[in-house]
């Protein structure tokens, strides 16, 4: 499996990552030990967790499983803190004390002396920035965490944080985890350029779209059955109704038009278009079994052609988007979907 640089950080992980949401949850321990030794045996390396997934039975489950390997030191952990691993909302957020109580408790749960990547899993408004950037600071300097990296920010957001650090002289914001999909672009419009600046790598979740990018959903039912939103009738008819879009439908008609020429699953026409797309260090597979993972890790080798990948873009684009983009698109000549298909990219901070 290819490996990357995140952003501009000395940290290389494998271009797939294997998400663990599931795991203690819709995969007990065997199964997800299963896909741990499948995903090594493919040459994966990112192990990405959080304290908040499954109340923090996910890690307990990677740091088990990672105790047995005699090679656990070319593996890649990253977790994330920010919400209550316990359910109490009194506990939470990017505080100084709050992080440094969940980066030791997932120290223990992770069974680890460092996490590779420790990453602040969503904006905290009633934080001072500056004192969650000096947290984290301090958490690399006492050899607690090497890297750190954000998740769920907005553009403004991460090209603050990665400012500030920056100019403050403190640990530098390397990563972002963020929803990126065909589905959803919108990263597209503020994030992805503000990474492209900054030199911080994109870790994509929800890369086939909550199971939309897999074919296994109709334009004419609502999802049922053995999948997360037929399992989960509330969630289903709301993406459902989200997303059974023309858009949706001429996404999944193209890659599918690419996979049966490829003789390949739809989702690794989806999986390869998105590793592909600029600043993407690692595509977080989310996957409930062995089988959905072996899927997944067939996009390892595909390679797309410039026009399929012009197919798919052309597709996906989600059009003229709301002011201010409208505007500048019309009046100013960016027009950001044609920009970050062609990699036009800038160049960064101090080039």
């Amino acid at each position: 499996m290819e490996h990357r640089g995140v952003g501009n950080s000395g940290l290389q992980v494998s271009v797939f990552g294997m998400g663990t949401m599931t795991f203690g949850a819709e995969s007990d321990e065997a199964a997800s030990g299963a896909m741990l030794d499948r995903f090594a045996d493919a040459g994966g390396t990112l192990i990405d967790t959080a304290d908040v997934y499954t109340a923090g039975v996910s890690e307990e489950i990677v740091g088990r499983w990672l105790a047995k390997r005699s090679d656990r030191n070319r593996f890649v952990v990253a977790t994330k803190g920010r919400f209550s691993a316990g359910h109490d909302p009194g506990f939470a957020g990017a505080s100084r004390a709050h992080l440094t109580n969940a980066v030791d408790a997932s120290l223990r749960r992770l069974q680890t002396d460092v996490i590779d990547l420790y990453q602040v899993h969503c904006w905290d408004p009633h934080t001072p920035l500056e004192e969650t950037l000096e947290a984290l600071t301090d958490m690399v300097r006492e050899g607690k965490v090497r890297h750190v990296g954000v998740s769920n920010f907005t553009g403004y957001q991460l090209a603050r944080a990665a400012a500030t650090a920056r100019l403050e002289g403190l640990t530098p914001i390397v990563s972002l985890q963020a929803q990126y999909s065909l589905l959803e672009r919108t990263i597209e419009l503020d994030l992805v350029p503000a990474c492209m600046d900054e030199g911080v790598g994109i870790l994509p979740w929800s890369p086939l779209g909550g199971g939309w990018l897999t074919g296994k959903y109709s334009s004419e039912q609502e999802p049922t059955g053995a999948s997360r939103l037929g399992e989960d009738p509330t969630r289903g008819v709301e993406a459902y109704q989200l997303r059974n879009t023309e858009r949706t439908w001429a996404i999944i008609e193209e890659c599918a038009a690419v996979a049966s020429t490829r003789d390949v699953p739809l989702s690794s026409v989806a999986l390869t278009w998105l590793r592909d797309r600029p600043s993407v260090s690692s595509v977080i597979l989310g996957t409930r079994t062995v089988e959905q993972l072996d899927q997944n890790l067939l996009a390892s080798d595909l390679e797309l052609s410039v026009d399929e990948r012009a197919g798919l873009d052309r597709a996906s684009a989600p059009g003229i988007p709301l002011y201010p983009y409208g505007f500048i698109e019309k009046y100013g000549g960016d027009d950001v979907w044609e920009r970050l298909a062609t990699r036009n990219e800038p160049p960064p901070i101090g080039a």
